[in-house]
This record gives structure tokens, sequence and C-alpha cells, in this order.
């Protein structure tokens, strides 16, 4: 072999990478759309905004069943199956969010947009994990933020042409159906899924004090697990407040629905370079602190201020700071030793359902009390309790 040239297990991992890349990047066309799909849908199918957020609930929810169903799926299915289910699940649910007659049609689009998209989002970890993971996870993410600032852009051209701006996420389908074939012709390595070591905490102590020891060492294994979890939760929650209800903030500004939806590409922009340029590390300090910085700093610019341009930048200077968020923490969930790689993923896919769930939700609550750009300071306070979890310490260290 000359120098320089790939190894087998070079070529395969540089596959896996491609093949994630394609699956998140169809996926965050979906979901950078989202936004702008509420917006239209709530005109199309003459329904409440507020009844529209079921949409985002859909993924999460998607996301919730199949953190619990994963192992078991990971089992019985190799990693190239999980990923090529999940693609055509997540392809008919665009399909119907684009076309779908009724309401309840278009919500059973978002359910299977979020049962297809769950099982992408759990092979991912699996499929890039190991040394460097964090640094993937981002460049794929960042391909898929790149793919995603076409969505409201899409949407908001084809609004103002004349057919509904939702048709565009018909463009998803396509390349999750040629994924699923071309995973079909080339199966993927299994990736490790065996019970990570413990940490070692026993040398030659007595047997009377096995027990107690191995207790410490199950204590602290739930403890980083919730810490991680607790992380995940919080870095996807604030990223999904800015997903759904951007364009929301953006008309309530005073723009039309078609204008909104175009600098509705705002945050994406922001995403994509964000995470092109990677985590940012800076003297053994966590990497969420510098990000979680500039994502307040955008949250106040989109909350304090009511001109389309000043919200516009705040989104693309919040879409920078979220960007390393979920691929940091993440990859410091799945990387933790106790527990199987595999379920570790699956955890950190509950994490993704639980904040989608919850935290668009929770702002439109605050949003029907107060004006919604006083209800976007509820990022914040998630911000805030994310930097204290993120200090840099023995236990829970990022990768």
């Amino acid at each position: 072999m000359t120098a320089g040239s790939a190894t087998p297990v070079d070529a395969g991992a540089r596959d896996d990478e491609v093949r994630i890349g394609i699956a998140l990047s169809a996926m965050g066309f979906v979901l950078a759309g989202l936004g702008a799909c509420v917006a239209i849908l709530a005109r199309d199918l003459n329904e409440p905004t507020s009844r529209l957020t079921l949409l985002s609930s859909g993924f999460a929810i998607g996301l919730m069943l199949v953190a619990f169903a994963g192992p078991w799926l990971l089992r019985r299915w190799p990693v190239p199956t999980v990923l090529g289910f999940g693609s055509v699940v997540c392809a008919i649910g665009a399909v119907l969010i684009a076309v779908g007659p009724t309401y309840a049609a278009v919500i059973g689009g978002g359910l299977l947009v979020g049962l297809g998209g769950a099982l992408l989002v759990l092979v991912a970890p699996l499929m890039l994990n190991g040394p460097m993971a964090d640094k993937r996870l981002s460049r794929v993410n960042a391909v898929a933020s790149g793919i995603g600032i076409l969505a409201p852009v899409t949407i908001g051209v084809l609004d103002g042409l004349g057919p509904s701006g939702r048709l565009a996420m018909l463009l998803a389908a396509p390349p999750l159906l040629y994924l699923a074939l071309r995973t079909r012709r080339r199966p993927t390595a299994q990736p490790a899924t065996t019970q990570a070591p413990v940490p070692v905490l026993i040398d030659s102590a007595p047997a009377v004090g096995l027990g107690r020891k191995w207790r410490r060492v199950g204590r602290r294994v739930v403890v980083d697990v919730g810490v991680g979890w607790l992380r995940v939760v919080l870095a996807v929650s604030v990223e999904f407040c800015f997903v759904v209800w951007a364009v929301a903030r953006l008309v309530a500004s005073g723009l039309p629905t078609a204008t909104a939806a175009l600098l509705g590409s705002s945050f994406p922009i922001g995403m994509a370079v964000g995470r092109a340029i990677g985590p940012i590390r800076w003297r053994g300090w966590s990497p969420v602190l510098p990000s979680g910085a500039l994502a307040a700093c955008g949250t106040l610019l989109v909350s304090l201020f009511d001109s389309p341009a000043v919200v516009a930048l705040g989104l693309v200077v919040a879409g920078l700071g979220v960007a390393p968020l979920y691929p940091v923490t993440v990859a410091a969930l799945v990387a933790l030793p106790g527990l199987s790689s595999a379920r570790l993923a699956a955890i950190g896919a509950l994490a993704s359902g639980t904040a989608i769930l919850l935290a668009p939700a929770a702002l439109a609550v605050l949003a029907r009390v107060l004006d919604l750009r006083l209800a976007y300071l509820v990022t914040l306070p998630l911000i805030a309790v994310l930097f204290v979890l993120s200090r840099r310490s023995g236990r829970s260290s990022f990768v």
C-alpha cells in the first residue's frame, strides 16, 4: 500500500460519515422548514397556529418511542437496516406534511418524520463513535445545517410564486429513499455495542468491601448519565425554540408570511457556520461556555428589539452559538463508561424527544400570556443551567 492511501477502515468510516450526512441533511431540511410550515399550514388548513405546534410534538414523540425501543431494535436488526428503515419512514412523513389535505394527515406526517428521524438520530452517534466523535458529528451536522438553510428560502420563494410553500418538503424524500437503497447495497460494519468497561475502583480490597464499592460505581454511572441526559435536553431545548418559532417571531415583527419564511433562513445560516467552525476549545474550558454565551446574545437581540433586521441578526448570532451544543453534549453522553453505546445513544434520543416535546410547547404557552418576543427569554435560564452542568470535572468532562 502506498503512503497516504486510505485503509479499508478509513474508507468505511468515510462512507458511514457520507451516509449519516445524507440522512441528517434530508431530515435537517424538514426540521428547518417546520417553523415556516407552521405558519403556512395554519393558513392552508384554516387552523390556529397554536394547534400546529403538535407538528414538532410528533417528532418529539417519535424520538421518545425510539429511545425505549432503540436498544431492542439494535439487538435484532443490524445498524444499516435501522438506518434504511428510518429513511423510508421519514420520507413518507415529509410527503404527508407537503400534501396532506387534513390536519390529521399533516400531524401524522409529523409523527412519521419523528419516528424515522429518531432512528437516524439513534444510529448517527453509533456509526460516528470513537476518537474525534464530537468533531465528526459537528461535521455532518454542519452539512445538515447548510442544507437546512435552503428549507425556509425554498418554502418562502415557492409560497410567493403561488403554490403552497409546504410543497417544498417533497424535496426531502428522494435523498432519503436513495439512502435506503444505497444502504441495502452496501452494509456498514456493526459498531461495537458491547458493554463498556466499568471503571476499576477495586484493587485487592477484602471481599467484605466489594459490595459497597460496586454500589459506588453504580451510583457514579447513574449520576454521570443523568447529568449527560440533562445537558442534551437543555441544548436541544434552546435549539428547537428557535427552529419552531423563528418565523412566527419574524411575522410578529410585522413581516408578511412569505418574507418571514425567507428571513427564517437566518437561524439555519448561523447554525451552518457554527457547525462548520466546530466546538471552540480554550484553556480547558468546556466548549459549551463560549457557544452558550453567543446563544444568549442572540436571544437578547431576538427578544428585546422589534425591528425585523435586528431580529434576523439575532437569529444568526443565536444559530452560531447554538450550533455546537447538541454535537458536543451528545458525543459526551455516548462516550460515558458503564453502559453500552447503543443504550447511551437511546438515552440521547430520549433527551432530544423530551426537549422537543416540552420546550417549544412551553414557549407557546408563555406566548399566550406574554408577547412572543418576551417569551423567547425562557431560553436564557436554560442556557444558564447548561453552563452550571458543563464545568469541566473529572466525572463529567467533554470528549
